[in-house]
């Protein structure tokens, strides 16, 4: 009686000859693994850098009728929030406020007013500085031009009012990003230039001629290319918390929500690939294409620095792209501590993005 042919062993059959053939070229293993690390350890090592634009709140009991309240709030590098004060403590402590300012009278007719900052420890110390900085230039300017005969009209405390938190390093912005640059460089350029070749070299017809399905064919080697890429994850990661202590909350729990999550935006980064596989005609097309789907998330999602630095006209575009949701949920699991549940609406719109990538991708691949 003959075998029933089994298509789930075919299926990893095919998955192990991808990842070997994956893991044998130099330039997958570069491009997934050597260009993400070099980012990362350049700005491990410079240390904890901080961005020009600053989130803060001024204190509802501030003194508002000076010059001083309307200097500031013509900065453009401070983006004045309004928050409830339940919000705001969460975000002082998680880090996404730089600090609260309170401007009020001194008993010094010298100095008549007195500017208080409170931040927290997560916030990073450079970024508190640049406030500090900015603050004192506001000061000065005043002076010069409104009060040369006296003192100063207001100093800052030296004694910042500190809330417990955990220490926010450079490393907590940087790898999240690179980890998505590196899932989405692998999603879209691995899996186009991998079902290019094989539909140029023939391989998937000759695939046809055995009694393996085409879906199995498919699902063999995006497996191949998500276990590689998975891998480069771990690699990463480990990197990031050995040597520039990434901060991982829970521990081991929020290593794995880092991986189911890096699975799912892999599965629709994979989408991207599957659609310029399929409309490129030659070889040398394909990374023009490519680039057409990586390169604005690579500079407007938050990969490299704040989107907060951008125009508020640009920020909703920003918002929408599929890494900047990865790089976001990524952040607010690994220094926050938010579960898979918490960062819904991330996960949420990466689905829609997939289900728009995958309707596209379906018509646009080819077999041959």
């Amino acid at each position: 009686m003959q075998k029933k042919y089994n298509q789930i062993t075919a299926m990893l059959a095919i998955t192990k000859a991808s990842l070997r053939a994956t893991l044998r070229s130099p330039s997958a293993v570069a491009f997934s693994i050597g260009f993400p690390l070099v980012f990362i350890l350049v700005f491990g090592f410079l240390g904890n850098g901080g961005g020009v634009s600053l989130n803060v709140v001024m204190d509802k009991t501030s003194d508002t009728a000076n010059f001083i309240y309307p200097a500031l709030k013509n900065i453009s590098n401070l983006k004045f929030k309004d928050k409830a004060d339940e919000q705001l403590k969460e975000d002082l402590e998680k880090g996404r406020i730089t600090a609260i300012i309170k401007i009020e009278h001194s008993n010094n007719p010298a100095i008549p007013y007195i500017i208080q900052l409170k931040s927290s420890e997560s916030v990073n110390p450079q970024n508190i500085s640049i406030l500090k900085q900015i603050i004192q230039s506001i000061i000065t300017g005043i002076n010069q031009k409104m009060y040369p005969n006296t003192p100063s009209i207001a100093t800052i405390n030296n004694t910042i009012e500190k809330i417990p938190g955990r220490i926010y390093r450079t490393i907590d912005f940087i790898l999240p990003g690179q980890l998505g640059f590196s899932l989405l460089s692998s999603g879209v350029f691995g899996v186009a230039f991998l079902f290019f070749n094989l539909r140029q070299q023939l391989v998937l017809k000759r695939f046809f001629a055995t009694p393996i399905k085409r879906s199995y064919i498919i699902l063999g080697e995006a497996l191949g290319r998500i276990i590689f890429q998975l891998i480069t994850a771990v690699v990463i990661i480990v990197i990031g918390k050995v040597f520039f202590h990434f901060t991982l909350v829970h521990g081991i729990v929020t290593f794995i929500n880092i991986m189911l999550l890096s699975f799912l935006a892999l599965i629709v980064f994979m989408g991207f690939g599957f659609i310029v596989s399929g409309v490129a005609k030659n070889e040398s097309t394909i990374p023009p294409f490519a680039n057409i789907f990586t390169l604005p998330q690579f500079l407007l999602a938050g990969t490299f620095f704040s989107i907060d630095n951008f125009p508020v006209w640009m920020q909703p575009f920003c918002n929408a792209l599929p890494l900047t949701q990865f790089n976001n949920a990524m952040r607010s699991i690994s220094f926050e501590g938010a579960s898979l549940i918490s960062v819904w609406k991330e996960i949420g719109i990466l689905a829609i993005w997939g289900i728009l990538i995958y309707y596209v991708a379906i018509k646009t691949f080819k077999w041959e």
